[in-house]
């Protein structure tokens, strides 16, 4: 029997895959789990509103959802016992056909997965994209081809769980404090990152962020050619800035003033997907044309509505200190910051020294509030909101003509929200509420 733990998208469709495949399935869910009727479809049995120990120790294998916590008193047992426990990538990799592109990094890595497959797709390559963003890993295994690519973002908790999973082309985006209070500390989430590399061979390429000094040199061997990509050094193999250009392998691609979106963060997602491109002889005119074509992704820097001469700007992917640091200074504009939400552990100085001269506001939300507070001590008008139509709200009575409410909570959303989607759509909701008003 493969045990199933955690009965979300990616707990869902490892079992839907298994089952398939004619193996034995059992799910347990802690919460209520709200895509059960999936699994009653299936005829697959399982258990919500907590975990049976037993049923842990009767698995062969054990597949764990991104969302529970490797340090369980149950799986502590399994694992004493030698019972594999595994995420549902490594279940996927085992029936996946076609090359794997996957996308790992403590920010950027959903915009890259997205325009890496739509500058492959606008190539003429047979590919489909999926992993930690919308569809799972083991959902594309049935439409998948010798001849596709498989382009997925892959997040540290599912790299904790793999055994042979082993991409073609590995990228490798950044590494900024995360998930701390997951980890015990920056360098066993720093080790989870490099997870993705440690499988591959000659034949692979990894393609790293040469200006990152917690990605590059990296910490131990790699076995795969190594492409890179830079804003501030011309690279060899690989993709980077001199000017107002970019170029790929020595020759010019894009001028940088074609990238439509904000931000310098975004000019290394763009440098990431060109070379990821490089691995497969996109030529340059079919990358820079779908760049210039492309406006971001939902919930990253995503422009809402102007509502009474202020803008509203959804970021609400933007769950770590880092990824809200890249957002503000996006912006010219004076801004409102909306931050708060479930507490990771990293510290938020860096985020109120990138606040200066260009937040004028802090609404504060969620469950972290009081620690954000004491970060910002003082430094800033701070206003405590209950929900996010009250942050909306809150943002028009204090907002000017020409300024900026920009959602970019530098945590996570599990104290308030079923995930940061669902945070993003109530902020955009409430704000088209008074657009329409």
């Amino acid at each position: 029997m493969v045990l199933i733990v955690g009965m979300a998208r990616s707990g869902v469709a490892a079992a839907r895959l298994l089952h398939s495949r004619g193996l034995s399935v059992f799910a347990t869910d802690s919460g209520d789990a709200p895509l059960r009727s999936e699994l009653d479809r299936l005829g697959i049995p399982y258990e919500t509103g907590g975990h049976s120990p037993e049923r842990f120790l009767q698995a062969e294998e054990i597949v764990v959802s991104p969302g529970v916590p490797l340090d369980i008193t149950p799986l502590g047992a399994a694992r004493r016992m030698g019972i594999p426990i595994l995420s549902e990538i490594e279940i996927a990799y085992r029936y996946l056909q076609g090359d794997i592109v996957a996308i790992t990094g403590s920010n950027g890595k959903t915009t890259t997965t997205t325009l890496v497959g739509e500058v492959l797709n606008a190539a003429g390559r047979p590919v489909q994209v999926g992993g930690n963003i919308g569809t799972a890993m083991s959902s594309l295994v049935d439409s998948s081809l010798p001849s596709t690519i498989n382009v997925v973002e892959v997040s540290s908790f599912q790299l904790d769980g793999i055994q042979k999973f082993r991409p073609n082309v590995a990228v490798l985006m950044n590494i900024t404090p995360d998930h701390l209070d997951r980890y015990v500390d920056f360098n066993a989430y720093r080790a989870s990152k490099f997870r993705i590399l440690e499988n591959q061979n000659a034949s692979d390429f990894a393609v790293l962020n040469r200006d990152d000094a917690e990605v590059y040199p990296p910490p131990s061997k790699v076995n795969a050619r190594q492409r890179f990509f830079s804003q501030r050094q011309p690279v060899q193999n690989g993709a980077y800035r001199a000017g107002g250009t970019l170029y790929l392998d020595g020759k010019p691609v894009m001028p940088v003033s074609d990238i439509p979106l904000r931000g310098a963060h975004n000019i290394d997602n763009v440098l990431a997907t060109m070379a990821v491109a490089g691995c497969y002889g996109i030529s340059a005119e079919a990358m820079s044309s779908t760049i210039r074509n492309f406006h971001g992704v939902e919930h990253r820097i995503e422009y809402v509505a102007t509502v009474n001469g202020v803008g509203f700007y959804n970021d609400s992917k933007a769950t770590n200190v880092d990824s809200a640091i890249k957002a503000v200074e996006s912006f010219d504009e004076n801004l409102i910051l909306i931050l708060g939400g479930k507490d990771k552990g990293s510290s938020y100085a860096p985020l109120v020294d990138a606040m200066a001269s260009r937040v004028k506001y802090v609404l504060l939300i969620g469950a972290a509030g009081d620690r954000i507070a004491s970060a910002i001590g003082g430094r800033f008008p701070v206003a405590r909101v209950a929900s996010m139509a009250d942050a909306v709200g809150k943002g028009l009575e204090i907002g000017k003509p020409g300024d900026v409410v920009l959602l970019s909570p530098a945590c996570a959303s599990f104290d308030m929200f079923d995930n940061f989607e669902h945070r993003g759509r109530v902020f955009k909701e409430a704000v088209l509420a008074w657009s329409s008003d």
